[in-house]
């Protein structure tokens, strides 16, 4: 197979879907890698290290145009629409639900589109999109940290507080992989932490993991509400996976919430769990609704490519590799996880929530196989 490694354009987005070692496990397979000149710069990988490896130093235009698989980070932007093919591969981050526009390209276009996001192990768990949720769980922290200052438009209140003084207040909306990272990180740095969710299992988890010393809440609209209100530090950590988030905080929870707190929502991926999100990026992170400070970049994990991109490979290499030597057809039978990861193929939406998302209708894909 010809696989085809692009540099990621989006904004501020520095990680890149493969790195030389996963070149060199291609190439000893005895397929051919194409990379764009430069697609690893941002990660800190030079040229040459994929060459070694055993890549093929090419143009956008040749990635595109002679790769049977695109293998990338984030969904395709607008410039990269025209260069997608019909039954091209593409095995990225899509986050379709909220993208109707990028979803009906990539139908008329009958690309093959696999969502990292939807991929599921054995156990029932997402385990490509793992790494980059604990990635951002941490990081939701560090930058809530950075706006609560007051040159940044926040509070002016230190995460941890001093003696005499008490620590801020962070709650987190969902117990999961951001949730549990984001907690972590909030404990760690010694603010008081309350985590909300509707899953008891998870709530029981997070209480032992940190020996009570967490706040655990049964997450509803009142106890929401109660919440965010103390909030100094709000994170978003809820997912319905591969569907659009539920709106859990309301327009008029937020003007309850204090003048200069901060969001978070990273959930912004899949729409955002606050209604008063909307999409930023890293060259203009943040916008303020009712006096709250909100920072909504969809690809926080772009900001730490080294440790995002080898985090993230680490993940993807196995179905590269997978589809790479089977092929689409024998990879998606032989493994129904993978087979839970294709979003889109040849015109039909395989993914029921994406389709329910979006009111398109859903086809499954073992039936369009057959």
């Amino acid at each position: 197979m010809i696989v085809g490694i692009p540099r990621e354009i989006k904004d501020n987005e520095y990680r890149v879907g493969v790195v030389p070692a996963g070149v060199k496990a291609l190439t000893d397979g005895g397929h051919t890698v194409l990379i764009e000149e430069g697609a690893g710069e941002g990660s800190g990988i030079a040229n040459d290290e994929y060459t070694q490896a055993g890549g093929h130093l090419s143009s956008c235009a040749e990635v595109w145009a002679r790769a049977e698989m695109i293998v990338k980070v984030k969904e395709p932007v607008e410039p990269e629409y025209p260069r997608l093919r019909e039954r091209q591969v593409l095995f990225a981050y899509l986050h379709l639900a909220p993208l109707p526009d990028l979803t009906r390209v990539l139908l008329e276009k009958k690309v093959v589109g696999i969502a990292y996001e939807t991929i599921r192990d054995n156990d029932g768990s997402l385990p490509l999109l793992t790494p980059m949720s604990e990635v951002a769980g941490r990081m939701a922290i560090q930058i809530g940290a950075q706006y609560l200052e007051k040159n940044q438009g926040g509070r002016g209140i230190l995460l941890s507080g001093v003696p005499g003084v008490p620590p801020a207040q962070v709650v987190i909306l969902g117990g999961g992989i951001v949730g549990l990272n984001s907690a972590k990180s909030a404990f760690g740095m010694g603010a008081h932490v309350t985590v909300l969710d509707n899953d008891v299992h998870k709530l029981r988890y997070l209480d032992d993991v940190f020996l009570g010393r967490v706040a655990t809440l049964a997450s509803n609209a009142i106890t929401i509400s109660h919440s965010i209100r103390k909030a100094d530090l709000l994170v978003g950590a809820v997912l319905v996976p591969g569907a659009s988030a539920p709106k859990l905080v309301t327009r008029q929870m937020i003007s309850t919430m204090k003048k200069g707190a901060v969001i978070v929502d990273v959930a912004v991926d899949q729409g955002g769990c606050i209604e008063t999100t909307h999409p930023t990026t890293h060259s203009h992170p943040t916008f303020y609704v009712d006096g709250v400070l909100h920072y909504c970049v969809a690809n926080m994990p772009g900001a730490v490519p080294r440790t995002s991109t080898f985090a993230l490979t680490n993940a993807t290499l196995p179905y590269v590799l997978k589809l790479a030597r089977l092929g689409l057809a024998q990879a998606i039978r032989s493994d129904t996880g993978l087979a839970e990861g294709l979003n889109v193929f040849e015109g039909h939406v395989t993914y029921r929530a994406v389709a329910d998302s979006q009111g398109i209708a859903y086809r499954p894909i073992l039936e369009l196989l057959t």
